[in-house]
């Protein structure tokens, strides 16, 4: 096998490895979810949105609702923004391949500097940044049918239906920003990749502690001195 073919298998099987562990992760936590719905900070938001709604539908908070969702929408719109930003960033750096490959691997111990190589790594960030636009894109439409839904007067006889249908519509929302911001957090992986697969891979193993932490709810100040 040439030193080529085995470089490149290199940086494949530690891509693999990294996307594997990431899966691993997520398999885990949704494990956990189930099991300790109480442990999850996704299902104590999922709770906080449910009562969130049906205190502003009930109540009539019509004006605390347009400035929630206004931020929301604003938030979703930047970071879909952004995403836009960084893949002309990373086209940038495609039509650059052959000035720039070699500079960026100087630090890489393992694999071997090929141009072929590296724009396969960014095009794998492109794919990635495309589906955080697309993410993004979608929180947004579904906060603004929110925003109609939750000023729409409850019936007396469907109210609580009409609560469900609201609530299940943000959470989507709500589904689709998590899932563009844990697009953006594998960004820096795929970042750290180009300098070489070892820093891929511990790239990968701190973005799974912090998620282990981030991902869960917060102590108690029982629980703490317990």
């Amino acid at each position: 096998m040439s030193e080529f073919g085995l470089a490149h298998i290199v940086d494949l099987i530690g891509f693999a490895v990294s996307v594997l562990v990431f899966v691993a992760y997520q398999l885990y936590l949704g494990r956990r979810t189930r099991l300790h719905p109480e442990s999850s900070e996704q299902d104590a938001l999922l709770a906080a949105r449910e009562a969130w709604v049906a205190s502003v539908m009930r109540d009539r908070r019509d004006i605390l609702a347009v400035q929630t969702f206004r931020n929301s929408i604003m938030s979703a719109s930047f970071m879909a923004s952004t995403s836009v930003l960084l893949i002309i960033g990373v086209l940038t750096l495609s039509a650059q391949g052959d000035k720039l490959s070699g500079t960026w691997h100087s630090l890489n111990f393992l694999g071997h500097v090929d141009g072929g190589m590296w724009l396969f790594k960014l095009l794998v960030m492109l794919f990635d940044l495309l589906f955080a636009f697309f993410t993004f894109a979608m929180a947004v439409r579904l906060f603004h049918h929110v925003g109609y839904s939750i000023n729409v007067p409850l019936n007396a006889t469907s109210q609580n239906t009409q609560i469900l249908k609201v609530t299940a519509q943000l959470n989507r929302a709500g589904s689709f920003y998590r899932l563009g911001m844990r697009t953006y957090y594998v960004t820096v992986p795929l970042l750290f990749w180009l300098f070489g697969t070892l820093w891929l891979m511990g790239a990968t193993t701190v973005l799974i502690y912090f998620l282990y932490h981030f991902d869960r709810t917060p102590r108690s100040d029982n629980d703490l001195m317990g």
